[in-house]
């Protein structure tokens, strides 16, 4: 299973977001320098986390970027959810797929049980754990 680059950097633009102490926002130009992102890229970013109401523009337009609720109210699991529909470890586990095997298989359970606990690990880890350190970056 892989996360998407949108969502891997999506995390990567709200963290820059969450340790800013400035009081004026977080320049997209800044986030861009900082975290090695395309401009170009990062506006694909950012227009969907300001969709999410993840965001906004402190003054409107051509000002810096604010977290709409504390770092400790948003979950990795809001962030993907920006990017993603949802969490899905494999294909037969998605409310839109049709299975023949699946009154018979042995190992759906197996496969829905650990994407119930990437979700969870998602919905339990904030931004402020990653501000402050609770989470290991450097793995």
């Amino acid at each position: 299973m892989k996360f998407s680059t949108k969502t891997r950097y999506g995390i990567r633009a709200m963290l820059e977001i969450a340790k800013d102490e400035s009081q004026s926002g977080v320049f997209q130009k800044d986030i861009a320098a900082n975290q090695k992102i395309s401009v170009k890229y990062l506006d694909q970013i950012i227009h969907a986390l300001k969709a999410a109401g993840l965001i906004i523009n402190l003054r409107g337009k051509k000002s810096g970027y604010i977290l709409t609720r504390q770092p400790s109210e948003i979950t990795i699991l809001d962030i993907h959810s920006a990017f993603e529909p949802g969490i899905c470890v494999i294909d037969c586990l998605a409310q839109s797929f049709h299975c023949d095997r699946e009154t018979t298989c042995r190992v759906k359970g197996f496969w829905g049980e650990l994407n119930r606990m990437i979700v969870d690990y998602f919905k339990g880890v904030t931004l402020e754990d990653l501000c402050k350190g609770r989470i290991n970056l450097d793995q």
